[in-house]
């Protein structure tokens, strides 16, 4: 994992005339994305410098290396940016990079596997872990010490203790497209 990309920002778009674009950004200190630079995409094909050179709604007006026209900046909306692993901060114990959760299997208390971490959704009320697992539909648990209090990055594991409302007993199966009668 240590030579892995980690998204930190997205494109929203074009911004103004001159090829600026709207930056949104996924750092836990948002203007720091600038100096995790330069970002790629994900297929590593583009590189960009990146300047702010202001704050606007949801996000950052910017300026990237190679973008000079509105069309240009346009034709980037969507785009991820991605910065190595090893230009962003350590963190404390307690907390972890989305990108290092995806993939952990997820067990109870008894061990008795839920299923995979499929990603890590954020509302703004906390994060949410949507675990996998297969013939069941997906398994909402919040990321709280209380529901996951143990997180095992070097065996790949999380230990969870689902609420009884999302336990996974009340998974549905999915539908397996077989007509019953």
């Amino acid at each position: 994992m240590a030579d892995s990309l980690i998204l930190v920002g997205a494109i929203a778009g074009a911004f103004g005339v001159r090829g600026e674009v709207r930056l949104k950004s996924f750092t836990a200190e948002p203007e720091a994305i600038a100096g995790y630079g330069p970002l790629s995409t994900e297929d590593g094909t583009r590189q960009f410098g990146v300047r702010i050179t202001r704050a606007v709604k949801g996000g950052f007006a910017a300026r990237l290396t190679g973008v000079a026209t509105r069309e240009e900046a346009e034709a980037l909306r969507g785009t991820g940016l991605f910065a190595p692993r090893e230009r962003l901060p350590s963190l404390p114990d307690d907390e972890y990079y989305h990108a290092d959760l995806i993939g952990l299997v997820v067990a109870d208390a008894g061990g008795k596997e839920l299923g995979v971490v499929h990603a890590v959704h954020d509302h703004g009320a906390g994060d949410i872990l949507e675990v996998r697992a297969p013939g069941s539909r997906p398994l909402l648990l919040p990321f709280t010490r209380a529901v996951v209090p143990t997180v095992d990055l070097a065996a790949g594991r999380i230990v969870a203790d689902p609420p009884e409302e999302t336990g996974p007993d009340d998974a549905v199966p999915e539908e397996s497209g077989e007509a019953e009668g």
